[in-house]
Order: C-alpha cells, then sequence, then structure tokens
C-alpha cells in the first residue's frame, strides 16, 4: 500500500503550493500515517512544491511530546515499529478540524487523538 494516495498527493501539493505563496493556511490534515506496532502517528497537511518528499504536519513519536513540523517521507517510509512492521496509512482516517485544533488537542494530551 502506498503511503500517500495520488489524490492526497494533488491536496497535499496543492496546500503545499498556498503555504509556499505566503497564504496563512490551516487546512484540515489530508492523510493519517501510523506506526501498527508502535505509537508514532503522523497527521499531514502539505508537501513542498519544490521537494514533494518533505511534508508538512503534525507529528508525534510517541513520546509524549507531539508538535507541528516537516518530515520526509522517505524516511517515514524506511520506519519499522517493535516487530518490523513497516508504517502504514489509516484509510479510514477523514479529517473533522483544521490541523491547529489536532495539534492543540494533541498538546493537552501528550498524544496525537483521532
Amino acid at each position: 500500500m502506498s503511503l500517500i494516495t495520488n489524490a492526497q498527493r494533488a491536496t497535499m501539493l496543492e496546500n503545499g503550493r498556498r503555504s509556499a505563496a505566503g497564504q496563512d493556511i490551516d487546512p484540515l490534515p489530508v492523510v493519517k500515517l501510523l506506526t501498527p506496532d508502535a505509537n508514532a502517528t503522523w497527521l499531514l497537511t502539505e508537501l513542498d512544491p519544490a521537494d514533494p518528499d518533505i511534508a508538512f504536519g503534525l507529528c508525534d513519536l510517541g513520546m509524549q511530546s507531539p508538535e507541528l513540523g516537516s518530515v520526509r517521507i522517505s524516511e517515514i517510509a524506511s520506519i519499522r515499529g517493535k516487530l518490523g512492521l513497516p508504517v502504514e496509512r489509516d484509510r479510514h482516517f477523514s479529517a473533522d478540524k483544521p490541523l491547529s485544533a489536532y495539534a492543540e488537542a494533541a498538546r493537552q494530551a501528550g498524544a496525537i487523538r483521532t
């Protein structure tokens, strides 16, 4: 399974273009990635149009300190959990609030909760 579908990639690139153009955006997360055998979760909203391997979103590595930032999709794809399982896309995830709301809730809870 691909970490990001073509439709998600197109949406994330459009969000990245808007952000790169200086627009103050707070989009809904487009994709949720997770480690099925560890506690890492990523809610990603955009891809850098100049380097589409770089994504922006809310990152939670399971250490009770989720933060907003940039990550490389290729690095996420190389991660394996405790049992050696790869990162996967949550095919059932559907965002219902903007990234800032998920970030605030994650700060309060110490983890991403969806």
